[in-house]
């Protein structure tokens, strides 16, 4: 029986050694796809979450400033009792 003990003993290392070497192979390939792809994104210059905000934030207040514009053209022509032209109404 002490033979078989010894066979199933360095099996189970050998399967050890093989699930450990696996588990290296795979944190090696993870970093590896992780690199490329942070690399990628950096390399397509796609904006950052930050930018986007200040970018929402600006758009935000540029189309407030642009209905204040337009309310305020619409009373400095009513005022004048001139009426915007056709194309110009349909552009806004």
């Amino acid at each position: 029986m002490p033979p078989s003990n010894r066979l199933f003993d360095d099996f189970a290392r050998l399967v050890t050694d093989a699930a450990g070497a696996a588990q290296g192979v795979r944190r090696e390939a993870e970093t590896v796809i992780r690199a490329q792809a942070e690399r990628l994104i950096r390399d397509m210059d796609i904006a950052s979450r930050e930018e986007v905000d200040v970018l929402r934030d600006l758009v935000a207040t540029l189309r407030t400033q642009n209905e204040a514009l337009t309310t305020r053209i619409a009373a400095l022509e009513a005022r004048a009792g001139t009426m915007p032209a056709a194309g110009v109404s349909e552009a806004i």
